[in-house]
């Protein structure tokens, strides 16, 4: 393990220390908010299984202009909070940790498109999925919720 990788997992490990618990007004803010992305992800047609396929087969532009205007939004927001100083609404700093690159970034980044293009889903608009009647999406809910425990489980032995 490389000395990076050390010092973050020492910097990100749980304290034991139990955050108090939010209020039924912020979890509705969070509901609220929630709501309005799946609609937004409904609207732009973002979580179709037929504009998902366009893309892996590269017959549409359709989600890449979708990707690539959040990858934007995301840089020129990141970089408004780092010259701004941009605080959380509850006061704190904002703080982006620089990231390291590792190997199993490239293979879980292939397990993740493999599963994209065989479900045409991504964790992002599963529940908009479900909420639109697509029940079936309700299996790829539940095989990533398992994907994502068996990772937790042998994480110390993939390469990180």
């Amino acid at each position: 393990m490389t000395q990076e990788v050390e010092e973050f997992e020492t910097e990100n490990k749980p304290t034991g220390k139990s955050k108090k618990p939010e209020s039924v007004s912020s979890l509705l803010k969070y509901t609220l908010v929630g709501t309005i992305f799946g609609i937004v992800f409904v609207k732009a047609e973002v979580i179709s299984w037929f504009r998902i396929q366009e893309m892996f087969r590269l017959q549409s532009f359709h989600m890449y202009g979708v990707i690539g205007t959040a990858v934007a939004v995301g840089v020129i927001s990141i970089q408004l909070i780092k010259r701004l100083k941009i605080k959380t609404l509850s006061g704190e700093p904002i703080e982006v940790p620089g990231k390291t690159f590792q190997k199993g970034q490239l293979y879980g980044g292939l397990i993740f498109g493999i599963g994209w293009a065989i479900t045409g889903a991504c964790p992002g608009p599963l529940f908009a999925q479900i909420g639109s009647g697509f029940g079936a999406v309700s299996i790829t809910l539940l095989s990533a919720i398992a994907g994502t425990w068996v990772y937790g489980a042998i994480q110390d032995k993939l390469p990180h």
